[in-house]
């Protein structure tokens, strides 16, 4: 039952982030081949690093439902561009809905191979935030991981509470996983509409480098 249900989160989140990484591309302007490109690397590049961390064989590379799953998502979401016009909403829907699943598929890979929870926490962190990062740095964008925007803070706290809820709670796993991967994309809804900020304990005169 377990292992059914971290099928269907990862294919979910590798549908999200390729969405997300084709609404981004397509933003752009980038041809059919681009757009591909950045579904790819937005859907892999997080869970990529995971797993050269860990030094365990890359996920999409002994699994071809990855690839299908990216392409075809790809597709779909290039037929149906013309009817889908608010391209900043999609984007942000699919990319926190991507940001949740994909945290928890880097927490449980880590709490299999029996990592410490912090270490655990900081590798749900790296799948959720590093595929987007690298789709903005392709697009030549700031990645939202460094603007002002919560964004990787979301994936600490969900984390944090799905591993003390998972731990030491008696609720099902499978509801620990479900109420997690909703908290953090409401954090991020919230963090958003009411502009939530980091604060900042630095100063600084002017915007030149040093």
């Amino acid at each position: 039952m377990h292992e059914q249900i971290n099928l269907i989160i990862e294919i979910l989140g590798t549908i999200s982030f390729a969405m997300s990484g084709s609404f981004a591309a397509m933003q752009k302007r980038l041809d059919p081949f681009g757009v591909l490109i950045i579904a790819f690397v937005t859907s892999v590049g997080g869970g990529t690093v995971r797993d050269l961390l860990l030094d365990v064989p890359v996920f999409w590379m002994v699994d071809l439902l990855t690839f299908v799953l990216i392409l075809s998502t790809c597709v779909l979401s290039m037929i149906f561009k013309s009817i889908e016009k608010n391209f900043k909403v999609t984007l942000f829907i699919f990319d926190s809905f991507g940001l949740g699943l994909f945290t928890i598929i880097g927490i449980q890979k880590g709490l299999t191979l029996g990592y410490h929870p912090l270490i655990c926490l900081t590798l749900g962190t790296i799948t959720g935030c590093f595929g987007g990062i690298i789709r903005d740095i392709l697009l030549n964008r700031i990645p939202l991981i460094f603007r002002k925007e919560i964004y990787a803070t979301a994936c600490i706290v969900g984390g944090g509470i799905f591993l003390l809820f998972a731990k030491f709670s008696t609720l099902s796993y499978t509801f620990v996983q479900i109420f997690t991967i909703l908290l953090i994309v409401t954090i991020r809804t919230l963090a958003v509409k009411y502009h939530w900020r980091i604060p900042k304990f630095y100063g600084y005169e002017s915007n030149q480098e040093m």
